[in-house]
């Protein structure tokens, strides 16, 4: 099964076809009232950590390097995922931050590790949860 997730900064226009909207940020994204955003969360859980995301921004530590840590926050804490993985099974998920560049944020980060965490128990669910039984009869 396909799983449309887009990602969007908070301060571009509301569109009908967004589905879920779900603002993954730390931070309350400067000038915008909670009523004007037409968000279905705020799901701080799915960020990066305060430390990591400080490091970043700083310049301590290079995108890579970034991608790298966060990466391994999402995979030593799976259950993070699972209320965007309940969003995304029910439609069109679409994630917001405040970030200038999505594409350097940790919006694809996250959207990667959602769609394989999807896909991985999508496979699960096709493998029988057992071998089939044969009737020594036959």
């Amino acid at each position: 099964m396909s799983h449309e997730i887009v990602l969007k900064r908070i301060y571009q226009a509301i569109d009908p076809g967004d589905g879920a909207r779900v603002l993954v940020d730390r931070l309350w994204p400067r000038g915008k009232r909670r009523e004007s955003l037409a968000l279905t969360d705020w799901y701080r859980d799915a960020s990066p950590s305060p430390a990591l995301r400080r490091q970043y921004h700083q310049g301590e530590i290079s995108a890579a390097v970034f991608a790298a840590r966060y990466r391994g926050e999402l995979r030593d804490a799976p259950d993070r995922l699972l209320p965007l993985m309940r969003q995304a099974r029910q439609g069109r998920l679409t994630l917001l931050s405040a970030a200038r560049d999505l594409e350097a944020s940790h919006l694809p980060i996250l959207r990667e590790a959602l769609l394989a965490a999807l896909e991985a128990e999508d496979a699960a669910d096709r493998e029988p949860a057992s071998p089939p039984c044969l009737d020594p009869g036959d």
